[in-house]
């Protein structure tokens, strides 16, 4: 739970200048001669580069229950056609934070829409940070 509040409070104080472009064409991981590609609902490879999307939750592709794993395959798919309507911005620039399983932290933008807001507008993730609770798929 720190760990989220903290990548969020941090997202909250990046320099605005700092973005980078990616224009890249993206397929779900484990498809063939792909260089990027979507792992799950909140994080994608890049080449070697693996970037967890801060801002939202998805449900696990290993979820407790076959609700969220359908959701969370929904979400998955979702993250992947986000990332290929258009070219977008990563935050961070080049010297973004890392969690500690060594994901780039990221927050993702589109001209004026955020990745986050498009997520959670579809109901395909949940908020994350301060007060929220993760899971509850199942319910």
């Amino acid at each position: 739970m720190l760990v989220i509040a903290a990548a969020s409070a941090i997202i909250w104080y990046w320099p605005a200048g700092e973005w980078e472009r990616v224009d890249t064409r993206f397929t779900l991981c484990g498809e063939r001669g792909s260089q990027a590609c979507v792992i799950d609902g909140d994080t994608f490879m890049i080449g070697r580069r693996k970037i967890r999307i801060t801002g939202y939750n998805a449900p696990e592709l290993n979820g407790e229950c076959p609700a969220e794993i359908a959701l969370a395959k929904q979400s998955r798919n979702g993250l992947r056609d986000w990332l290929n309507a258009d070219p977008f911005q990563m935050s961070g620039g080049d010297d973004p934070p890392y969690d500690q399983y060594g994901r780039e932290l990221r927050a993702l933008k589109r001209a004026n829409e955020w990745l986050s807001d498009a997520m959670l507008e579809k109901k395909l993730a949940q908020e994350s940070g301060w007060g929220f609770e993760r899971g509850g798929w199942c319910d």
